[in-house]
């Protein structure tokens, strides 16, 4: 409505007849309101970028002198007329009205309006290597509406959480609306975060995979009600349940009113996704029924389930196992054989039988685990083969956490089966269970286990508000327990909890989970003002290395990962609860950090700008393993992915397709739609074709209408 009252204000400059029966008409309409959440949705919010060079054509704002603080004039929107690049100044029109000016071009930042369509790009600012063959976590420093845009594009319909604590719009200056900090005295102060919420809400939308996933928010009392509301409407089909956790057993004090102790939860379930039984502690339920005497557990080796369990989904995943026929032991392992190659043409070693990852359907599905760790496992007695039936013999290995379990005494070995896997004996196991929706459990407190963390990872830094890092441990495990290749989005991502989080879930288990946070490098209120009175503006280095992002976000996942403070101290203390052991030791995970990029949609057209979409197309392939940031031979494959762009070369790129067998996306540069759909129909059937650069342009033309709303 806000949008609307704005046009016919301009309307009664120069039709005021025709503005009062409009206004009429609108009047009439407001007082006919729909069942469920009202609210104005206020022009679309626009995102400053500090840093990227101005372009003719651009919307900008004139920057006020250095050292004063921004005024209400100094958010007016121009448009770059012209650049006169040796004097370093700009001819300017305003928008909305006829004011033209010059300026420097020092004195202009670039403005995006959310309903102009981006055509983004990433840079690497650097990451962290330590987790082997494992898929990357990302970080990404931008505007989050823009970032999941972005994610559209290599992300859609495939996350399994999004896992989000937005502003909890206190009033207090702790979230900007269309580049101005949200009072507490704004009328518009509910309406204005319902619609910042809803934008992002809506695209969030399009990133779960619709069959099975879940979306988390954190909220307070403040817009808890709000929220709820919102979430239906967004969310119609979805099952919605809300949970209390206790987050401060001190409590806020607050004059006549009840002391503050927790905040909500919601859980937004989509499709099959709900939450799954897991092993909970004496803190979440009472000891009776709490345990039970239970055998270790064997896990099949065949995946089973319907995401990502296919041959395909996985071919260096699809191997032989070669039984003994006599005895029922595992004799051998074989190797992964080419995705179009039958099983039928691996002859099986003498007196043995193949056994492949055959689904219950009939389908050829894959294992596990690979080969060489399968070997690894057998010689152990880690490996235990089910009932004979030919090549869909069941065979079962213990996970990680098993293994665990049997070094730390809580199962005994006490011999050994004829098939060479080991006997334990019996030891105490705890129930899975399900806890109910109010959660006090004492490794949620976020003063402990939130900012106190903090402070063990980044001594002489400060985060308002930090999560507990067990909290988001524990509401990531309903849902991905059993998820052990999970992607978890978190597109407000603070102080990064939420990779640390998914860092721990990994390390318990043995998974592959990835996290894709994104943030801001914002800086904080009183702050800013320090840093303007010293000459400073957003875009100075001096500015950006005390942003969100810069120091903190990345400084925190890099401690957490290599286990070292940024001073290179170790860190002190010990994680509590679930998996004890010293923060010193880190974690074997991979991280990148990257900062969001505009680019030009020619210059991205014509692959001038491959360098920034590179990333782009290593995410959207999976994130892993070695990333292609360069085709100036016109051609490259990596182990996910390939890129061709001189189609001169397309016979040693379907080679090397050929030669990688976990390359399951071709990237091919051309406008030609007939030579297009002929390589397609040339490349393995487990490889994804996708033309760049009409697939990048068409994705961000078609969601740049999202932003007006």
């Amino acid at each position: 409505m806000s949008r609307l009252t704005d046009l016919l204000r301009q309307l009664k400059e120069n039709e005021p007849q025709l503005a009062q029966d409009l206004e009429r008409e609108v009047a009439a309409l407001a007082d006919r309101r729909a069942f469920g959440l009202n609210f104005e949705r206020h022009v679309p919010e626009a995102v400053e970028l500090p840093g990227r060079t101005v372009r003719k054509g651009d919307k900008v704002r004139i920057l006020p002198p250095r050292g004063q603080i921004l005024q209400s004039s100094d958010e007016k929107l121009w448009q770059v007329v012209t650049i006169d690049r040796p004097s370093k100044t700009a001819s300017l029109v305003a928008l909305g009205d006829d004011e033209s000016m010059s300026a420097d071009l020092t004195d202009l930042v670039v403005v995006a309006e959310f309903r102009d369509p981006i055509y983004p790009g990433l840079v690497s600012t650097g990451g962290v290597e330590r987790g082997g063959d494992k898929p990357f976590h990302t970080v990404i420093n931008a505007e989050n509406y823009h970032a999941l845009e972005t994610l559209l594009f290599t992300h859609r319909g495939r996350v399994d959480v999004i896992y989000i604590d937005p502003p909890y719009n206190t009033g207090a200056k702790d979230w900007k609306y269309n580049n101005n900090y949200v009072e507490g005295d704004d009328l518009y102060r509910h309406s204005k975060w319902l619609a910042f919420m809803e934008r992002r809400l809506r695209l969030a939308r399009e990133l779960l995979n619709p069959v099975d996933s879940v979306l988390i928010v954190t909220i307070d009392e403040k817009e808890y009600l709000r929220l709820g509301m919102l979430l239906e409407q967004t969310f119609p089909e979805s099952n919605i349940q809300m949970v209390s956790i206790a987050v401060n057993p001190a409590t806020v004090s607050r004059t006549g009113e009840f002391g503050r102790a927790d905040e909500y939860a919601y859980f937004v379930m989509l499709g099959l996704g709900r939450p799954q039984r897991v092993e909970l502690g004496s803190d979440w339920i009472t000891a009776r029924g709490r345990t039970h005497r239970g055998d270790i557990r064997w896990d099949l080796l065949r995946r089973s389930g319907t995401s990502g369990a296919a041959r395909r989904d996985r071919p260096g995943l699809f191997y032989p196992i070669f039984l003994d026929v006599a005895t029922g032991s595992l004799q051998s392992v074989g190797e992964p054989i080419p995705l179009n190659a039958e099983r039928k043409s691996v002859t099986a070693p003498a007196e043995t039988v193949a056994v492949w990852p055959i689904r219950q359907d009939g389908s050829e599905g894959r294992w596990m685990i690979g080969p060489k760790a399968l070997r690894d496992l057998a010689p152990k007695g880690f490996i235990k083969i089910g009932r004979a039936s030919g090549e869909t013999t069941p065979i079962y290995y213990l996970k990680p956490g098993e293994v665990t379990k049997i070094h730390t005494g809580q199962y005994e070995v006490a011999g050994q089966a004829a098939d060479g896997s080991i006997v334990t004996t019996q030891g105490e196991v705890a129930a899975k269970s399900l806890p109910s929706t109010q959660w006090k459990v004492p490794a949620h407190d976020s003063t402990q286990y939130g900012a106190r963390l903090l402070r063990q990872l980044l001594p002489d830094r400060v985060f308002p508000f930090p999560k507990s890092l067990y909290a988001v441990e524990d509401c990531l495990r309903f849902f991905v327990a059993d998820k052990p290749e999970a992607i978890i989005v978190d597109f407000f991502a603070g102080s990064g909890t939420t990779t640390h989080a998914v860092a721990r879930l990994n390390k318990q288990d043995g998974g592959r989970r990835q996290s894709i946070l994104v943030t801001n490098n914002e800086v904080a209120a009183d702050e800013q003002k320090v840093l303007r009175e010293r000459g400073l503006r957003p875009g100075d280095s001096e500015w950006e290395q005390v942003g969100i992002c810069e120091y903190i976000t990345k400084p925190r996942i890099e401690a957490a990962i290599s286990g070292k403070r940024p001073d290179g101290q170790p860190i002190h203390g010990d994680y509590k609860f679930t998996d004890e052991f010293p923060m010193a030791d880190g974690l074997d995970e991979n991280v990148e950090f990257f900062t969001l990029t505009y680019e030009a949609p020619l210059r991205v057209a014509s692959n001038r700008e491959f360098a920034q979409i590179a990333p782009l197309l290593w995410m959207r392939a999976g994130a892993q393993g070695r990333r292609i940031d360069d085709i100036s031979a016109g051609w490259d494959v990596a182990d996910t992915y390939g890129v061709l762009a001189d189609l001169d070369r397309t016979e040693d790129f379907f080679d090397s397709m050929a030669k990688r067998e976990n390359a399951a996306t071709a990237y091919v540069v051309t406008d030609e739609d007939r030579l297009f759909e002929s390589i397609a129909q040339e490349l393995p059937e487990h490889v994804t074709p996708v033309r760049l650069y009409e697939a990048y342009l068409r994705n961000f033309e078609i969601e740049s209408g999202r932003g007006a709303l």
